[in-house]
């Protein structure tokens, strides 16, 4: 059985920093592509950024209003991911998911992403 969880969210000032981390256990980690995902209030989930299966990290994002503002990085040792976002805004309050990727490569499709967490809430207070 696939068991995901999300942490390191919270209640964090405008312009302040917050760094979510993802635990997985059960699947081949190593093998598949790794994305982080967002819903914030009034919009669809969306996706923020993904790593494919050998990649390390990156700062692109998906999302143009976090583009330079977000770190995404996996550790293939510890089956662990984190997102590390600076210089946050009220408008990036939500609840942020990870998930698993089917194959070893990144897709901008929410149905290719299986084994998602329950997410963690990060509110930005202005």
């Amino acid at each position: 059985q696939v068991q995901v969880a999300e942490s390191g969210g919270g209640l964090v000032e405008a312009g302040g920093s917050v760094k979510l981390s993802c635990t997985f256990d059960g699947l081949p980690f190593r093998q598949l592509a790794m994305g982080w995902f967002r819903q914030v209030p009034g919009k669809e989930r969306e996706e923020v950024s993904c790593l494919d299966y050998r990649s390390r990290d990156t700062t692109m994002s998906y999302v143009a209003s976090l583009k330079g503002r977000v770190t995404f990085s996996r550790d293939n040792v510890q089956y662990t991911l984190t997102l590390q976002m600076n210089r946050l805004r009220p408008e990036d309050t939500g609840k942020y998911f990870c998930a698993a990727a089917r194959g070893e490569y990144c897709s901008e499709s929410l149905d290719e992403y299986t084994d998602w967490g329950h997410g963690t809430q990060v509110t930005v207070s202005s």
